[in-house]
């Protein structure tokens, strides 16, 4: 049970604009997650925003594959119904061929109504459009010409190549309660950032639809990534990364408007709050080493099946070598004991 990083999305700091830096820095990152030992390092998608946070996971993905040589690398998440299905499916065995068979397809459905306007996908049918990309893909992946007629996607008879080495693990991303059923349905786990009682709720959905359907849940994943702070205290860890946490958490809200923005991209406004609002109530944890691994061990107590975990403790604005500080006292202090 170790311990993966993330989530990387090669977003430029304030005043910049040129995105050379941010996308020479995830390689290194990825390089230095396997250097110290980290299961998986993960990307992350979106399109449009004016920090330009990373849109073309598999591109990157590619570049990683050819950077790394052990560790899974994971998309934390594609927005699957803004991509056409077969193009995904080519692309993914592109980087399972490149990556010996690394790849862990994370899939979701995506909430941002300006990225399915400026990519031409219909937000309404999102749902129905995972459902189907879902049962593609593995048909894709065999090689095989075969035909899919669906409500969202009429595709020809034709065979998808080149075809993967080996099975591309599909997990899907996303807490509502259908999104969860169709991963323990059509998919390989479930990649997910939710507090405690939800995540463990989630859980309960995945092994009550497996027993629907028949599936041994053992043959499915639960992958969970959370916020971790290292620090020798809570207020220390809080204080310490407050501002780039911030930063991160800000953005979302952001990336609509950012959209329309003229560069550079936009500061963050003062964070004038209580710290312990940057984690109360959210996947989020700061403390010592050894409260970080109670806590993972305590949310792997209370789902009661075999949890894996991805820090999401990749924070745009902090400087590269206060994020290896601490990308390597998670390593050294946090891995080993979950």
């Amino acid at each position: 049970m170790a311990l993966g990083f993330g989530l990387l999305s090669a977003q430029l700091r304030p005043g910049e604009t040129d995105w050379t830096r941010t996308y020479d820095e995830t390689v290194r990152l990825a390089v230095e997650a396997e250097q110290l030992g980290f299961a998986s390092v993960w990307t992350t998608e979106h399109h449009f925003v004016d920090d330009g946070y990373m849109p073309s996971l598999l591109v990157v993905g590619a570049a990683l594959a050819q950077a790394t040589s052990t560790i899974e690398l994971g998309t934390g998440v594609i927005l699957a119904p803004l991509h056409h299905p077969l193009r995904l499916a080519e692309d993914a065995a592109t980087v399972q061929l490149l990556s010996h068979g690394r790849l862990l397809l994370g899939l979701g459905l995506g909430w941002n109504e300006i990225e399915f306007t400026g990519l031409g996908a219909d937000a309404r049918r999102r749902g129905a459009a995972m459902e189907e990309i879902l049962q593609i893909l593995p048909q894709a992946w065999t090689g095989e010409p075969f035909t899919h007629h669906g409500a969202v996607y009429d595709l020809p008879t034709l065979g998808i190549r080149p075809t993967p080495p080996s099975k591309i693990p599909v997990l899907v991303g996303g807490g509502a309660e259908p999104a969860v059923r169709r991963a323990a349905r059509l998919a390989d786990g479930l990649f997910v950032s939710s507090p405690v009682a939800k995540f463990v709720e989630q859980v309960h959905w995945v092994l009550d639809e497996c027993g629907k359907i028949g599936r041994d849940p053992a043959t499915f994943r639960f992958i969970h990534y959370s916020v971790l702070l290292a620090g020798s205290s809570r207020a220390d860890a809080l204080a310490r990364y407050r501002d780039v946490t911030w930063a991160m958490q800000w953005k979302y809200s952001d990336m609509e408007a950012s959209a329309i923005r003229p560069l550079p991209a936009a500061t963050p406004p003062k964070f004038d709050r209580p710290d312990e609002t940057l984690v109360n109530g959210r996947a989020a944890h700061a403390g010592t080493p050894a409260e970080l691994v109670e806590t993972l061990l305590d949310i792997r107590r209370q789902a009661g099946v075999p949890v894996e975990f991805v820090a999401r403790s990749h924070f745009p604005l902090l400087a590269y070598d206060a994020q290896v500080e601490l990308m390597q006292l998670l390593a050294e202090s946090v891995a080993p004991h979950i």
